[in-house]
């Protein structure tokens, strides 16, 4: 299964919007300083969605603010 994400960082609180089944607006307090926001949002979304963030994968946008992420 695939999740869209739109990530903002440098946000004052860290939220999560569910837009569809797969399509999600989250914010991170962290900066996109060495992936630190990849890795705070496989953090959130772990948490949102019940699962374990070993089951959440980075297949795209590590740069960039969309992204996309596979649950294994």
């Amino acid at each position: 299964m695939r999740i869209f994400v739109t990530a903002k960082t440098n946000a004052r609180e860290e939220t999560v919007q569910k837009i569809d089944e797969t399509h999600f607006a989250i914010s991170v307090k962290v900066s996109p300083v060495e992936g630190k926001a990849n890795v705070a949002l496989i953090k959130i979304l772990s948490r949102f969605l019940k699962i374990p963030k070993s089951q959440i994968v980075l297949r795209s946008g590590a740069t960039g603010k969309k992204k996309v992420f596979e649950i294994l």
